[in-house]
């Protein structure tokens, strides 16, 4: 999957990542960043993901790295979740052990869920605890209500992993209800609700509300249709693989555009810079880790490495 050449994005996103990121993302470019199925790489992903954990099950100590935060918080559980779904989407994700290993970790963060769920199913993205420890400026006070995100991208990367656990059905069914309501979404929310439809059972129901959400797309903050000096998210993460159906939501021109402002963005050390103001220096340089993991393997996908 990498080049051979050492100058390419990918082969400088990769020294970038030796010299300046977190053990999780090191070992997790190990799994994602190959052809191989590297069964021990992605073991040790889902031990450092382990050495989040807190006596409530949940994860915390700045798994997320905008919240520094020792006390679990969903949000970590989500990103949590989202590395165990790129192990299982890895050439390692083939092999019996660890699949069995993805699910036992997924499967033991339901307890934690359960204990953070609002009466209509649905889960906050942060808890006020995250206000008591230093955080990136958009989490404010801690103070958000059950909603789409991250509830949407927690039952589908839970069902994912191979979990059925009760906690699901109360879940579904409250992002059903939101989805079927469909207020205005922002790009989180949207990239939230894409991942949930594009697994949900009823295909039907599923393409019909996956084209409303596109119908937003022009009118829809935090999220850049083409490249932008403002912050949002993107078609490539929304579609980041050639052979993903979310693909043909966008044109064509506007996934090239971003392809191109990608390799553009790409800066002298390896890595790329952040959209936002990170709470410090560590929360920095962890994040720019997160950053060139995404990018190497989205630029290795889209032929671009």
């Amino acid at each position: 999957m990498v080049s051979e050449s050492p100058d390419s994005p990918v082969a400088r996103a990769q020294t970038f990542l030796l010299t300046h990121a977190r053990p999780l993302e090191r070992r997790l470019a190990e799994v994602v960043l190959t052809d191989e199925p590297r069964a021990d790489a992605a073991l040790a992903v889902l031990d450092i993901l382990r050495g989040h954990r807190n006596a409530d099950g949940g994860l915390g100590h700045a798994l997320e790295p905008d919240a520094r935060t020792p006390t679990s918080q969903p949000l970590a559980v989500d990103f949590a979740l989202d590395v165990v779904v790129q192990v299982l989407d890895s050439p390692a994700g083939r092999l019996d052990e660890i699949r069995a290993a993805c699910r036992s970790f997924a499967d033991s963060l339901v307890h934690y869920l359960t204990s953070v769920t609002g009466e209509e199913g649905g889960v906050p993205i942060v808890l006020p605890s995250v206000a008591e420890h230093p955080r990136a400026a958009h989490w404010g006070d801690g103070r958000f209500a059950p909603g789409l995100n991250p509830t949407a991208n927690l039952v589908t990367r839970l069902r994912r992993a191979g979990v059925s656990a009760g906690w699901l059905t109360a879940a579904d069914a409250f992002c059903r209800d939101r989805i079927e309501s469909l207020p205005a979404l922002d790009g989180h929310s949207a990239l939230n609700v894409l991942t949930y439809l594009a697994g949900a059972p009823d295909r039907a129901w599923a393409r019909r509300h996956t084209e409303a959400v596109a119908r937003q797309w022009e009118r829809m903050p935090y999220f850049a249709l083409y490249p932008s000096r403002e912050y949002g998210v993107t078609p490539l993460e929304i579609a980041p693989r050639p052979d993903d159906p979310a693909r043909a939501l966008f044109p064509a021109a506007a996934v090239e555009a971003h392809l191109d402002a990608l390799v553009a963005a790409q800066q002298p050390d390896g890595g790329w810079p952040l959209a936002w103001e990170p709470p410090g220096p560590a929360a920095e340089l962890e994040w720019r880790g997160v950053l060139a993991l995404r990018n190497a393997a989205v630029l290795a996908a889209n032929g671009r490495a």
